[in-house]
């Protein structure tokens, strides 16, 4: 497991989501309290990939797909979901194992099904800086 501390402010966050990207992994977990930067930051990834789809959080439809060169960016948000049943449903599995990259907000209720090859990014507000705590799995 290799750890990797960012500080920034947004101005800086297209630095950022390239050390992310530069990480080379597809599945991407981030947790943080409401306001922490999530959408932003996945956001910024989608257009540092080179996507020119429209972004909002996905939290009424469970996933938002963007357009990309390389393929296929599946966003999700599981803030509303209830249980892990819910993502067995809608074929998370699939879309895990699509080859494409996943964006998951509050992954708490996908952790079982996620098990490797993954980056973990913790985000926190500190004052006018934000802090990403980065894990790769």
């Amino acid at each position: 497991m290799y750890n990797l501390k960012l500080s920034y402010q947004l101005p800086e966050i297209s630095e950022i989501a390239n050390k992310i990207l530069g990480l080379n992994k597809k599945v991407m977990l981030f947790y943080g309290e409401m306001g922490s930067g999530k959408t932003t930051l996945i956001k910024e990834l989608c257009q540092q990939l080179g996507s020119k789809s429209q972004f909002s959080s996905p939290t009424f439809q469970i996933v938002n797909e963007y357009v990309y060169d390389g393929g296929l960016i599946f966003h999700f948000d599981l803030y509303r979901l209830n249980a892990t049943s819910e993502l067995i449903d809608l074929g998370f599995d699939d879309y895990l194992f699509s080859g494409n990259y996943c964006f998951i907000e509050w992954p708490q209720k996908s952790e079982e099904l996620v098990t490797h090859d993954f980056i973990q990014i913790n985000l926190t507000n500190k004052g006018d800086a934000r802090l990403a705590e980065v894990k790769v799995h």
